[in-house]
Order: structure tokens, then sequence, then C-alpha cells
């Protein structure tokens, strides 16, 4: 009956918008027919047809809008081609290229895909209308299509946010909200205060948050979908606050709403949003029955972008039920999406809990594996990164090379002018040709230096770079990159089959919580002293790395197991012994620490003789530090646990028991030595 009533509404709207035209009222109904669309596409798209006024027919001014917002409501509706042809259609028009560029945005955005760029170009547009600083003029005097304009700021806002922008995410969202309020505009205005509020709890800045959370509901008390919308918000922001309970209420208080306003497709976000909620309190039955029941109307209204998060929240519950068949399918289809270039560290963050998560319950193999992957995505992100500076430093060297090259033109040109006028007056003028040669060679002497310096700058510049890609900035550790380096060097230089040295991989227990607790200034304080700590307690000659976000490892060469063991020792009480001082007060962490020294050798037999030692590859002995880094993650944490011993006749073997470590512990064919940290 709701959506009845909704239909008509719309009805007596168009009907009143043909009998008198008025671009704002108009304009007004077809926001609430877009906006309509996301939970009724196909009721909305009928509306359209029926309604389609006098004045939007070809060739006419308001066409354009309405082209607009039937590509929109198509969109809604799971037809892109139609709705791109109507992009194509728009971008032919003078007055509907920006919202051309908005409507591929807006598609690419829908498929799950990088859509920022598609969206600043529509915004540069728009903002020939809608320029920044005077939204009010802007609207009443100079025409700013304001809620496109809000659109595109809205899809660069998710961008930055997803990316760790978080101040250029709040700037955008400010410039929104004034969007929406110089156009009177309640319902943008909630969801300009609720993506706000979430901007600024991202800076640690949870009272402002809460401020502007209260203002969102202020806008939205006649707007059910809007209010569902905040108290979604709301819901997140308590999420990152860690009350998991206050995050709860939030969605469910959320999805009442949205059930009471007939919106189905908002329905089914908020059910995936409330899957994280029940599985971090421990509700793991009430997460699978509402992910189950949120699933197919996600892919009904193809919501790729929940329903992929949905798949991992419900591959974790399984896992925490210990169903794994049912938790890898899930993971199989999250692996159809692919991974979002501008999603790396989404999408680290999600493998980081999955490893954390298959730990947990004791499957140490697919742990492992999803470590690697999330190490495979960091490494990816921070090469994006080196690229785009060595990209950076390449146009900006270019740029000075292209320069030189027709300064040098120019010069030789003239030259050239000056020898034919020298040789037409060769007979009176000797002299004075003779000085000019002179003075050339000295200008392409100079000339020659000035380039030498250029091209020695830029060879030191690309080293220093090259030095500072192999740091590690926070730390000024060394990195994955230098150590890769370092392992491809010895390799050449020493000519010895496999690896030798000692390993250590050091993780730091439960750094999720500092960050989520205490915010990230804290966990790069806590981040800092650790290193410190580590380089300390090791010796001058020893490599330490700064693995991957709060994983350290050590490189030891020529370090025999006891004395192995005593460095472990000594970073375990390092770490573990005196807080740390944080920007939110003093902080106690510990660490958890598995090491082993290379080539690994069998114990000594009966007649006391030990079988000759077996030579890895420095990847296969990282894989070994690895597994007994989990090993003391699982024993407790706090802890550390190396290998003193391997029974195992060839590599074959090896790779076997690295398969099932667990029960080559207790058969005995892997031996270990447990080293307790501080208490």
């Amino acid at each position: 009956m709701k959506r009845i009533a909704t239909i008509l509404l719309l009805a007596l709207g168009l009907a009143c918008a043909q009998s008198a035209p008025d671009p704002e009222a108009e304009d007004t109904l077809l926001a609430n027919i877009a906006r309509r669309a996301f939970d009724d596409p196909e009721a909305m798209l009928a509306e359209l047809a029926r309604r389609w006024p006098a004045h939007a027919e070809p060739g006419q001014p308001r066409e354009a809008v309405w082209l607009m917002t039937r590509a929109r409501v198509l969109l809604h509706a799971g037809r892109v081609e139609a709705a791109d042809a109507i992009a194509t259609q728009l971008m032919a028009r003078e007055d509907g290229k920006d919202r051309g560029w908005l409507l591929r945005a807006l598609a690419q955005e829908r498929a799950g895909k990088p859509a920022g760029a598609l969206a600043a170009r529509a915004l540069a547009g728009l903002d020939r209308h809608c320029p920044a600083g005077d939204e009010k003029r802007a609207v009443r005097e100079l025409g700013c299509d304001f809620r496109s304009a809000w659109e595109a700021l809205r899809i660069l806002q998710r961008e930055q946010y997803n990316q760790g922008a978080f101040v250029l995410a709040e700037a955008g969202v400010r410039r929104a909200l004034a969007l929406a309020r110089a156009g009177e505009d309640r319902h943008l205005a909630a969801l300009s205060l609720g993506m706000l509020a979430v901007a600024l709890q991202a800076q640690d800045r949870i009272d402002v948050a809460r401020v502007e959370l209260q203002a969102a509901e202020a806008e939205a008390v006649s707007d059910p979908v809007a209010a569902a919308r905040v108290r979604n918000y709301e819901g997140a922001i308590e999420r990152r606050a860690r009350d998991m309970s206050a995050s709860r209420s939030a969605f469910e208080a959320a999805l009442l709403l949205a059930e009471q306003a007939d919106a189905p497709h908002l329905a089914a976000q908020l059910r995936s949003n409330l899957v994280d909620s029940y599985m971090h309190l421990g509700l793991l039955k009430e997460a699978l029955a509402a992910g189950q029941r949120a699933m197919p109307v996600l892919q009904r209204f193809g919501d790729r972008f929940y329903e992929r998060s949905l798949h991992h929240n419900l591959a974790v519950a399984y896992i925490k039920l210990r169903q794994f068949e049912q938790a890898r399918q899930e993971l199989v289809k999250v692996s159809e999406f692919g991974v979002d270039p501008a999603d790396l560290v989404l999408r680290a963050r999600e493998l980081r809990e999955l490893s954390d998560t298959w730990a947990e319950a004791g499957q140490y193999k697919e742990a492992l594996a999803a470590l690697h992957g999330e190490r495979e995505l960091n490494a990816r992100a921070n090469e994006r990164n080196r690229a785009a500076a060595l990209e950076e430093l390449g146009r900006k060297y270019d740029s000075a090379a292209k320069r030189r090259d027709l300064d040098l033109l120019a010069r030789d040109g003239q030259l050239k002018d000056q020898q034919l006028e020298n040789r037409l007056l060769a007979q009176k003028v000797g002299l004075a040709v003779g000085a000019l040669l002179l003075l050339s060679l000295a200008l392409i002497g100079v000339t020659l230096l000035r380039m030498r310096r250029a091209q020695a700058r830029l060879t030191a510049n690309q080293s220093l770079l090259r030095a500072q890609s192999e740091r590690d900035p926070l730390t000024d550790l060394s990195n994955r990159r230098h150590f890769l380096a370092v392992m491809d060097q010895r390799a050449r230089e020493e000519k010895v089959e496999g690896f030798q040295g000692a390993l250590m991989m050091i993780d730091i227990d439960h750094f999720k919580n500092v960050n989520d607790w205490h915010g990230h200034a804290a966990g790069d304080a806590v981040i800092v002293e650790v290193s410190r700590r580590i380089r300390a307690a090791v010796r001058d000659t020893d490599l330490v790395v700064r693995w991957g976000g709060e994983e350290f490892l050590v490189f030891a060469p020529s370090l025999p197991g006891d004395d192995l063991a005593l460095m472990a020792e000594r970073i375990l009480r390092s770490i573990g012994s005196e807080p740390i001082d944080t920007p939110t007060g003093p902080l106690r962490v510990t660490a958890s620490i598995g090491f082993a020294s290379f080539p690994i050798g069998s114990p000594a037999g009966s007649g006391g003789a030990a079988a000759p030692a077996l030579r890895l590859h420095w990847e296969q002995a990282v894989n070994w530090a690895d597994m007994v880094l989990y090993k003391a993650k699982a024993e407790g944490r706090n802890r550390g646990v190396g290998i003193t011993a391997v029974e195992a006749p060839d590599a074959n073997m090896l790779a076997t028991l690295l398969q099932d470590f667990d029960a080559a512990c207790i058969n005995g064919q892997v031996q270990l030595r447990q080293l307790p940290g501080p208490s």
C-alpha cells in the first residue's frame, strides 16, 4: 500500500508540473523519482514513461533534465547499456556533457570499478555554474545543477575515504552540504551530515562526529529513508569506535525504518552491515541468518559492492563456526569480484581478518595463504605509490631535457645565421668572425657542462629515490624490497646453494585493537617504538625489516640456534617489559616471535650422528619462520617459538611437514623451543 501511495503522490505532482511547469518543483519531483528508484526501479520507469511532459520532447530546454533522471532509474534497474546510450545522447548536447560524464561515473561505481576520475571530470564542468564558496548565489542565480554536483562530490568523497585521505574527504563533504542547503534539499543535507560524521570519526574526532549526527537526525525527521541512512552512518561510527552493542542497535533501528518505508534494497544493505555487528558480539547464527536473507535481494538489485562485502563476512562467520567448506565457497565468490586498485588497503585489511580467523580456528595453511595475500596487496599498494613518484620525477626531468634541447636548437640556429652573415663579410671582418667562433665554442662548452651537471643531478636523484624506495617511511627500517635485494646480492656473491642464516618473524599482539580503540596516531607511535626496541636488541650486522603492517623480520647471518634464542628473549623483554608512550597515554604491548636457523638440521640418531642439513630457498625459509610465528600466536601470544631440529630426509618431506605442521610437532618430526614473554 505504501508503494502505491508513493506512486500516486508522484503522479499527482507530475500532473501539477505539466499543468504549470515550474523548473524548481519539477527538479524536486524528479529527484524523488530517482531516489525511490533505488528500491523500486520498475515502478519509477513506468511512471516516467506515463508522465513524460511535452516540454521534455526532443529539442526542448528541459529534455536533458528528464533524460538524466531516466538514465539514473535505468541504472537502478540494472539496464546499464540503456543508461549508457542516454549518456552518449547527453554528451552530444551542450547542456548535457557534464551529466553524461556523471552518468558514466555512476555506472562505473555500480559495477564496482574506480569512478573518481569520471566524477572529477563531471564536477569540473559543473563548476562553471556551481563555483565553490558561493553556493547560494550559484543555485539561485547561476543555474547550478546542485544535485548532480552533490552526486559527483559523493563519489569522490567515497574514493578518498577508502584511500585514507580523510581530510580531503571531509572538505568534499562540507562543500556537498553547502550545496544541499543552498538548494534546500533536506534529504541530501541529512546524508551530507552523516557522511561528514563518518569522515570526522575517521580522524578520531568522535565528539564532533556525534554532534553532526544529531544535526543529520534533525534534517531527516520527516523522511524515513533519510533517517534510516543516518542511523546506518551512526552504526558505522559506533562500530569503528568498537562499541558493537551500540552499532547493532543503530543498524537494527535503521532496518526498522527502511522496512517501514518499504525500501527492500536499503534494508538488504542494512542486514549486510548487521552481519558484522552480530559476528563481533558472538551471535554467529544470527549473523548467518541476516546474511542469507540479504544476499538474494542484493543480487536482484545488482549491488556488487555490498554483495562482495557480505560474501566476505559470511566466510568469516563460517570459519568461526568451523564450517570450513562453506567458508571456502564464500571466499571463491569473493575472488570472482576481483580487486579494485582503489581498494587495495581495504582488501588487505579483510585478508588480515581472514588470516587471524583461520589461525584462531587452527587452520594454519589457510591463515598463511591469507597472510601472503595481504602482503602481496600491501606490496602492490606500495609499488603504485613508488611508481607514481618515479613517474612524477621522470616527467620533471623529461621536461627539463626538452627545454635544454630547444635552447640548443635555438642557439644552433643563431650560430648558423651568424656564420652565413660572416661568410658574406669574411674579407672585411675576419677578426670579428674569429672572435664569434671562439664565443660560439665557449657557449657550446658551457652548454655541455650544464648538461653533464643536469645528468649528474638526475642520476643522483634516481639513486636517492631508489634508496628511499627500500626504506619504510614511518620507521626508517628496511622494507621488503630491500630484503629481496639483499637476498639476490648474497645469492650472486656467495654462490652457495640454499639460504644460510637465521630468520625471526615478529608480530605485535592485538595491534588492530590499538588502532581501533586508541586511534591511528597511537598505532603509529607503537610501530615506531617497537621498531626502535627491536633494532636495539639485535646486532649491528643484523638486518631488521618492516615486513608489513605490524610485522617485522630479522635476518641474522651466521647466528647459531642458542644465540638466536637469546636474541629472541631480549626482543620479547625489550618490547613487553615497559609501556609505550602514545598520544592517548602509555600502552603496554607484547609480541609473538617465530625463529629458526638455516639450513635446517636433523637431530642426532642413536649412533650420535645427525643427518645432513637440508638447504632451502629463502622464500621457503620465510614460510617456516611464518609457521612457527603462527604457532606462537596459537599458543597464546606473548612468547617466542623456535625450531631446534627437523627430522626430514629430503626437501619433499620438509614440504609435507609444513602442510601439516601441528601433526609434525606432535609426532616429534619437528622439535620446538618455547620462550615465554614477560608477565
